[in-house]
């Protein structure tokens, strides 16, 4: 499956692979220390301050998914606690992304879901405000379409558009695969100095 291998090939090799677009550029708090995860993206775009749509979302959520909430401006406001994240849990998603707070931090790592939120704060949400789900959504100055593959572990997170899932993946083994030649080669004493050519464009003055 693409969402297992590009979770195991993680976010710095996918968004390097896939041409260095498609990050997320904001501290996020990973709940689960260790965790990393990917899956096609459950959008959600919250009133401000309030999370009456992520109750709602919880009834569109498919095995995998990864929950993107997020709201107008982002807030220290926790729009995820235990509760909401067992249901999230029950209906097998795979993590959720909060461009917001989250609360009850020890319980969700006890939920073991994978969780990553701007903030841990305990201030509640609303529930009045009618949003919308699956839409685009920008979190950290990537959009996030329905369905786009989102990376997350402990380096960050990276955005995969759903058409270039299949291309990407394959760019992340190739490089995966490089990398694994030149951590030999540096194992046995070569430098990076050398090998990428990097004296050579000193000396000519092109770094």
């Amino acid at each position: 499956m693409s969402a297992t291998e590009l979770a195991r090939l993680g976010s710095a090799t996918v968004y390097e692979a896939g041409g260095r677009g498609g990050y997320v550029e904001a501290d996020f708090v990973q709940v689960i220390p260790g965790s990393a995860v990917a899956g096609p993206a459950r959008t959600v775009r919250c009133g401000q301050d309030d999370n009456l749509m992520v109750h709602a979302v919880m009834a569109e959520v498919q095995p995998g998914d990864v929950l993107v909430l997020t709201m107008p401006q982002p807030a220290p406001v926790a729009l995820v606690g235990e509760l909401l994240a067992t249901q999230a849990k029950a209906r097998g998603a795979a993590g959720i992304l909060v461009d917001a707070s989250v609360r009850d931090a020890d319980q969700l790592v006890e939920l073991g879901v994978p969780v990553w939120a701007r903030w841990v704060r305990i201030r509640g949400a609303t529930k009045a405000i009618v949003g919308e789900i699956d839409v685009p959504v920008v979190v950290g100055g990537a959009t996030i379409r329905p369905g786009d593959m989102v990376v997350l572990d402990g380096d960050g997170i990276a955005v995969v558009e759903r058409e270039r899932v299949g291309e990407v993946l394959e760019a992340s083994r190739e490089r995966e695969q490089r990398e694994l030649v030149k951590r030999a080669r540096l194992e046995a004493g070569e430098l990076s100095w050398e090998i990428d050519g990097l004296r050579e464009k000193a000396e000519r003055g092109d770094l």
